[in-house]
C-alpha cells in the first residue's frame, strides 16, 4: 500500500480478514431499483489512493458483487447498484487475498440515490488498528512529508522571484534583481539558477569581480550535479567571459567564451559574436580578431562577426611612406566587403564603405540575391 504523496512509500497498512455478518440472504431486487456510490480514499496521511478496489458484497454472502476503483485523484463512483444493504471494502493490487485494507458494514443502497463512503485512513478508528511500529513509521512519514511540502513551499516562492528577476535583469532594473537574487541564494545554495541570475544583475552594474565568483559559482553546481544542463552552462559561461574581460582579465575572458560554446554548440555563433564585441570595445585587436573567425567559422552568414573583424584589422594599417597610400593587413577588406554583402544597408555600411574607399577598393553597388 503506498502512503505518499510526495515520494516517500511506507507500508504499514493495517490488512484485517474481511468480516461479512451473517444475516438471511435478501429478495433479489428488480433491475429498476438501483442507485449509486461514490466517495474518496486516502491513506493514513491524507494522501489519495490512487490504486484502490471497492468492492460491494451483499450482506450475507460472501462474494464481491459490484468492483469500482479510485481515479488519480482518490476518487472513486459506481452506478448501476441494487438496492440492499452491503459490506463495502477497500483492497489495492496487492492486498492478500481474503484480506482488506478497511470496510464499512451495513451500507444501504436506496433506489433512485446516491450513497457517500469515504474511506479515510487517518481517522482515528482506523489508526487504532496499527501496531507500535507502523505508528512509528506512520510518524516518520508524516514528518518527511511535512519535511518535503515546506521545501516545495520555498521552491515555488524561489521560482516565483527568480521569473522577478528575470524581468528586472531585461528591464535593467538589476539592483532590484540584485537584493532579490541574494537573498534566495542564501536560503538555496545549490539552485544554479539563482546564482546565473544574480551574476546577470551584477554584470549590468559593472560589479565585474561579483559578476564573476556568481557565474563561476552556477557553472560548477551545474558540473557537480547529476545531470549538468548545458545549456546554461553556456549562458553563464557567455555572461562570465563578458565580466572577465570588461575586468580586463582577457584570457581568462577568452577561456570563459569557447568553455561556454564548447558547452552549447548549437549557440557557439552568438557567444563568439558577443566575445568579439566584448573584445573590441576593450582595444584587444588579436582577440578581437580571434573570436570573428570562430563566430564566422560558426555561422558565415552573420555579418556582424566580419565588421569587427575589418575594424581590428584596419588598426594595423600602416601608410606606405613613397605613395602614402594606407596598407591594410590580409583579410581587412576581405572582411570589410563580405560585410557589405551581407547587410548592405547594416547599420555600419557607411563606415565600411569609407574605409574601403580610403583603401582605392572597389565596392559593389548590387548584392547577389541569395
Amino acid at each position: 500500500m503506498n502512503w505518499k504523496k510526495l515520494w516517500l512509500t511506507v507500508a504499514i497498512a493495517a490488512l484485517i480478514t474481511a468480516v461479512v455478518p451473517a444475516m438471511a440472504q435478501t429478495a433479489t431486487p428488480t433491475p429498476t431499483q438501483t442507485g449509486s456510490i461514490h466517495g474518496y480514499v486516502n491513506d493514513p496521511t491524507g494522501a489519495a489512493i490512487t490504486d484502490g478496489i471497492i468492492q460491494l458484497i451483499p450482506e450475507g454472502s460472501t462474494t464481491p458483487k459490484y468492483t469500482f476503483k479510485t481515479d488519480d485523484s482518490g476518487n472513486y463512483k459506481g452506478t448501476g447498484i441494487a438496492v440492499g444493504a452491503y459490506v463495502v471494502t477497500l483492497r489495492e493490487p496487492n492486498t492478500p487475498k481474503g484480506q482488506v485494507i478497511d470496510q464499512f458494514n451495513g451500507v444501504r443502497i436506496a433506489g433512485g440515490q446516491d450513497t457517500v463512503q469515504n474511506f479515510d485512513l487517518s481517522r482515528a478508528a482506523y489508526l487504532a488498528k496499527l501496531t507500535p511500529e507502523q505508528r512509528k513509521a506512520l510518524e516518520k512519514v508524516k514528518a518527511e512529508n511535512a519535511k518535503i511540502l515546506k521545501e516545495n513551499a520555498q521552491i515555488k516562492n524561489l521560482n516565483k522571484d527568480l521569473e522577478q528577476a528575470r524581468k528586472d535583469n531585461a528591464a535593467k532594473n538589476y539592483a532590484a534583481a540584485e537584493t532579490l537574487m541574494q537573498r534566495d541564494v542564501a536560503l538555496k545554495p545549490d539552485a544554479y539558477l539563482l546564482w546565473v541570475e544574480l551574476g546577470t544583475a551584477q554584470l549590468g552594474q559593472k560589479k565585474f569581480n561579483d559578476a564573476i565568483n556568481s557565474m563561476t559559482k552556477a557553472i560548477q553546481i551545474d558540473q557537480q550535479s547529476k545531470k549538468p544542463n548545458l545549456e546554461v552552462e553556456g549562458i553563464a559561461g557567455n555572461v562570465l567571459g563578458e565580466a572577465y574581460g570588461d575586468a580586463g582579465q582577457f584570457d581568462k575572458s577568452d577561456a570563459a567564451y569557447t568553455a561556454a560554446a564548447q558547452a552549447d554548440p548549437k549557440s557557439a555563433a552568438m557567444f563568439y559574436t558577443n566575445e568579439a564585441i566584448v573584445m573590441n570595445r576593450n582595444g584587444q585587436n588579436d582577440l578581437t580578431v580571434k573570436a570573428a573567425d570562430a563566430a564566422i567559422a560558426a555561422n558565415p552568414n552573420n555579418p556582424i562577426p566580419y565588421y569587427l573583424k575589418g575594424q581590428a584589422l584596419i588598426q594595423k594599417a600602416t601608410v606606405d611612406p613613397k605613395t602614402q597610400k594606407i596598407i591594410a593587413p590580409p583579410g581587412c577588406a576581405e572582411a570589410y566587403k563580405k560585410y557589405l554583402e551581407l547587410a548592405p544597408n547594416g547599420p555600419f555600411s557607411n563606415d565600411a564603405k569609407s574605409v574601403l574607399q580610403s583603401l582605392g577598393q572597389k565596392i559593389q553597388s548590387t548584392v547577389r540575391n541569395r
